[in-house]
């Protein structure tokens, strides 16, 4: 895969909605791991009254006004070689939904991230990149890929079905998880754990502000682009696996490549479990 841009870089990832807008810029040199330099949000706040395109056109401003127009201030208060950014990338907005205020939302939101992608060009010169959410995730903590266990209905699959997924190479972002996890607390906890050094910011009860996951989603979007540049499109497979069958259980364990890196999975499923033998 041809590079974009020559190492080092400087990404900055966002994260678009009309409430907020989550921000990212990492350094990657192409060889360590990239480092975190600054992890932000702006909440471009306006006139409830004003509705639309204006109401669109004056978050971007804001937008610009905070963050795009103070880049270079920005840059140069923060402990990194590089102080021009190199890459931008932003997250897709989700094009399928169900229902007319959902359809609404995403027309608004496609149309969000139109303006503040020209208002990258224009403020920093840099046509930016896209990435969907489910890519994001997968390419930035490949290690959440994993044969799924359970199905839309809190069903473990059965036997059969989890054996064909092993052959197949079967693997699902959030795979080992419950079908209805809550996606965004999972990356929260997997960049937590990874990057012990982030400062998120908590409320005057103490609790986490929903700000932290938009500009939790904007670095893992820096992340994936990241590994993209460094290792090409991603093609994960299972290399080899085993099920063990006892009295009481099936005990599954695989091995997943992904990027010549391989990753340990194990899988237990108890045969009390109607599911695990019946077809759902």
């Amino acid at each position: 895969m041809e590079k974009e841009n020559k190492y080092p870089s400087l990404i900055l990832g966002l994260d678009i909605s009309t409430a907020c807008i989550g921000i990212s810029v990492i350094y990657d040199d192409g060889t360590n791991d990239p480092l975190i330099e600054l992890i932000s949000h702006v909440s471009p706040k306006i006139d409830k009254e004003i509705k639309g395109i204006e109401a669109l056109i004056l978050r971007k401003e804001i937008f610009e006004n905070e963050f795009l127009r103070r880049m270079d201030e920005i840059l140069s208060n923060i402990n990194c070689p590089l102080k021009k950014i190199t890459d931008v990338v932003i997250e897709s907005p989700m094009i399928y939904a169900s229902g007319g205020s959902n359809a609404e939302t995403v027309a608004t939101l496609l149309q969000f991230n139109g303006i503040l992608s020209d208002s990258v060009y224009r403020t920093l010169g840099i046509v930016p990149s896209y990435v969907s959410s489910y890519d994001a995730r997968m390419r930035s903590f490949p290690e959440l890929l994993a044969v799924r266990k359970f199905n839309k209905k809190g069903n473990i699959y059965p036997i059969s079905h989890i054996k064909k997924a092993l052959k197949e190479s079967s693997l699902i972002l959030f795979g080992s998880y419950p079908f209805d996890c809550d996606k965004k607390c999972v990356m929260m906890n997997v960049v937590s754990e990874k990057y012990p050094g982030i400062s998120w910011i908590y409320n005057k009860k103490g609790t986490l502000k929903k700000e932290n996951y938009d500009s939790c989603d904007a670095l893992v979007c820096a992340l994936a682009h990241s590994n993209t540049k460094r290792y090409g499109e991603i093609e994960p497979k299972i290399v080899s696996y085993g099920v063990i069958e006892t009295k009481e259980q099936y005990l599954i364990e695989y091995t997943m490549s992904v990027w010549g890196k391989e990753y340990y999975k194990k899988m237990v499923i108890d045969k009390e479990d109607p599911s695990a033998t019946e077809e759902n």
